[in-house]
């Protein structure tokens, strides 16, 4: 087949949605030819682009064109805005005029979704639509977008690019039962997670880098870690109040990463000595970082279930480490991990059960070695080899109707 892939970010692009574009694009091309349609790059990137109204790199079976949107860093929200409308723009008649027998399309920018419904329409191809994050309901509940008018228009829009979606392909089950309430009939919608690289049983032990895991431990008795984006749908306050009444037990709660709410978290943060803040490592030293704690934690607030799904969860398990996920009861990092015995949930609105949960593991190796070990048996269910091959699938069946 004839691929058609829509998202405004791909490599050099740094973002989870880049990443996880390159992966399915390079999946999808062992059987496949794909056209991926992006713009410059702007969001972190490795390395930029000169402006050119249409770039085209070929590789392969993989044509990367990329449309001469604007540029701006990711950090202004205005100017990110124009870098969306500017793609927007110049991506709908390009891939008007690409050859194609499929239409897939992503979440960036947020309304990519309704761009890759009405190109599909116009073209008369089948679409597929893999959802990263739910919008508009990420924006309305991130408080980025105010409910109203535009929220609603939005979401009348979102429900019928799904409903016209020949296959939604979301990240997990509480993302599922989202949008199956939205009118998506059950039959469009499989599931098809990030995953992890899942290493063979003989395979060696990678290198730790001890020096990035002292960083991270510092002198606390038992280390917390939330490694990732601080961005806006995390229980941050109830984490930190949480975190300020642990200091006297020797706990440490750790962020190693950035995002749109770091600045709020650290003004929560101020004076407290047992909450660190650290930038992002190398890509060679994830191993180390997922080694360093005692545990991780995944949080997303009430109201953002199933809109947001981490999916760092995956290498967390097969690293062998226990969650500990401040998130509400539907979400997959808690109903899964109870469920197999990896994660401890907390509710995110009240940080007296955060500060039990935690205490409650800091003080019972045993239990938390347990659930190290199921993490370990968790994890290779969730191979990344395996749920890319889902997403081949999905395509062949496409194309033998």
């Amino acid at each position: 087949m004839r691929i058609l892939l829509l998202n405004l970010y791909y490599p050099p692009d740094t973002s989870a949605t880049a990443k996880m574009a390159e992966t399915v694009v390079n999946a999808l091309a062992q059987e496949h030819e794909v056209t991926v349609l992006c713009g410059r790059p702007s969001y972190d990137p490795t390395e930029r682009r000169a402006w050119r109204l249409y770039q085209t790199e070929v590789h392969g079976n993989v044509r990367i064109v990329r449309v001469g949107s604007t540029a701006f860093p990711r950090f202004n929200m205005l100017k990110r805005l124009l870098n969306y409308l500017s793609y927007t723009k110049l991506v709908i008649p390009r891939a008007l005029f690409t050859r194609c027998d499929a239409v897939l399309a992503m979440t960036d920018p947020p309304f990519e979704g309704i761009i890759g419904a009405f190109v599909a329409m116009l073209k008369r191809k089948p679409y597929i639509y893999n959802i990263r994050d739910m919008y508009p309901d990420m924006a309305v509940g991130g408080s980025i977008v105010a409910p109203g008018l535009l929220a609603r228009i939005w979401e009348k829009l979102h429900r019928w690019a799904m409903r016209r979606a020949a296959k939604v392909i979301v990240l997990g089950e509480d993302m599922r039962n989202r949008i199956l309430v939205k009118g998506v009939r059950a039959d469009q919608i499989e599931i098809v997670r990030d995953g992890a690289e899942i290493r063979p049983a003989n395979a060696p032990l990678v290198p730790l880098d001890s020096e990035v895991i002292q960083r991270i431990r510092g002198d606390y008795r038992f280390v917390l870690l939330h490694a990732g984006n601080i961005g806006f749908y995390g229980a941050w306050e109830s984490l930190i109040l949480a975190a300020k009444q642990l200091k006297s037990d020797g706990i440490g709660l750790v962020f190693v990463g950035e995002g749109a709410q770091l600045a709020q978290v650290q003004a929560l943060a101020a004076g407290a000595a047992n909450i660190g803040f650290l930038p992002f490592f190398p890509g060679s030293k994830i191993a180390s970082v997922l080694a360093a704690p005692d545990a991780h934690l995944i949080t997303v607030k009430r109201g953002l279930e199933g809109v947001v799904v981490p999916s760092k969860m995956y290498g967390i398990l097969a690293a062998g480490k226990p969650i500990i996920a401040v998130a509400p009861g539907e979400t997959d990092a808690v109903a899964l991990g109870e469920r197999m015995g990896f994660s401890a949930g907390a509710d995110p609105d009240r940080p007296e059960e955060i500060v039990r949960v935690v205490r409650e593991l800091a003080n019972d190796p045993e239990r938390l070695q347990k659930m190290a070990q199921a993490a370990l048996a968790a994890a290779p269910a969730y191979d990344r080899v395996s749920e890319l091959q889902k997403f081949v699938n999905i395509f062949s069946r496409i194309r033998l109707r």
